[in-house]
């Protein structure tokens, strides 16, 4: 069975985040205008991520990397990796997560 979900009435998740179409295997969310930030904490999480990124800029940390992301640039975070994200740029992404995230 095909699944729709419209970005416009999605609903917003705990870290402000919009979740959009999942399945069992594989979940996708958006990331919509995420302000500046330069202390969000390292964290780990159990799935593998692959983002897209729409608008702005950010600096992706993963263990000792850090990867400056831009309009355009797309990235993977492997699961179980202790990253963050600082955001330098009102940012805008879309992830995929496997499973999904949430």
């Amino acid at each position: 069975m095909a699944t729709k979900v419209s970005a416009r009435g999605a609903a917003e998740g705990p870290h402000g985040e919009i979740t959009l179409a999942r399945g069992e295997r594989l979940g996708m969310r958006m990331w919509r205008a995420e302000e500046p930030n330069a202390d969000k904490p390292m964290t780990t999480s159990p799935h593998e991520t692959v983002g897209y990124v729409i608008s702005g800029k950010a600096e992706l940390v993963v263990g000792a990397e850090t990867v400056a992301l831009a309009a355009g640039d797309s990235y993977c975070v492997p699961a179980g990796a202790e990253h963050t994200y600082r955001i330098l740029e009102t940012f805008t992404a879309v992830e995929a997560t496997a499973p999904p995230a949430g």
